[in-house]
């Protein structure tokens, strides 16, 4: 771990990193999380029966849209060219929910986690509002970060 934060000078003032002399490299991240919801509810989503249409697909659309405005969204994030954005679902009677994973590219001179972190909350809030007008009971839990490659820091995984 490192002992110090990078986005912090040391004046204690907010900053952003300069990475122009780090060099490009592959990068991935997978994040995931989950949104818990009412058994009958998953399964209204299931059926896709609900009133606001195809559930998924709209926030399948909402985590890639998110993963490329992450830099707008994030201060001091930088912008970068994604090369791909994948985001899937999968529904967990046990939960009872829908458990998402987003994976990003890229070839850069920094990380895409945030990217891939974005995807999934921006994917569990669109979830959460196609589905709060039959349930209020839902949440968003457990996001993470599972997997990330590239970089100096090289392979992380947290199971």
């Amino acid at each position: 771990m490192m002992d110090k934060l990078s986005h912090v000078g040391a004046d204690g003032d907010a900053r952003m990193v300069d990475v122009g002399e780090k060099a490009a490299t592959r990068r991935v991240a997978l994040a995931a999380g989950e949104v818990r919801m009412l058994r009958e509810s998953l399964e209204r989503v299931k059926r896709e029966d609900l009133p606001k249409g195809s559930v998924l697909g709209a926030a399948r659309i909402a985590g890639i849209m998110a993963a490329k405005r992450t830099s707008d969204l994030i201060p001091l994030c930088h912008p970068l060219p994604l090369t791909s954005i994948g985001v899937e679902f999968a529904f967990d009677d046990e939960l009872p929910g829908i458990r998402i994973k987003a994976t990003a590219r890229t070839t850069a001179q920094t990380g895409v986690e945030m990217e891939a972190l974005t995807a999934v909350c921006v994917a569990a809030l669109t979830l959460y509002d196609m589905v709060k007008a039959i349930d209020h009971t839902m949440s968003i839990e457990a996001v993470r970060l599972v997997h990330k490659s590239g970089g100096r820091s090289g392979e992380i995984n947290n199971p």
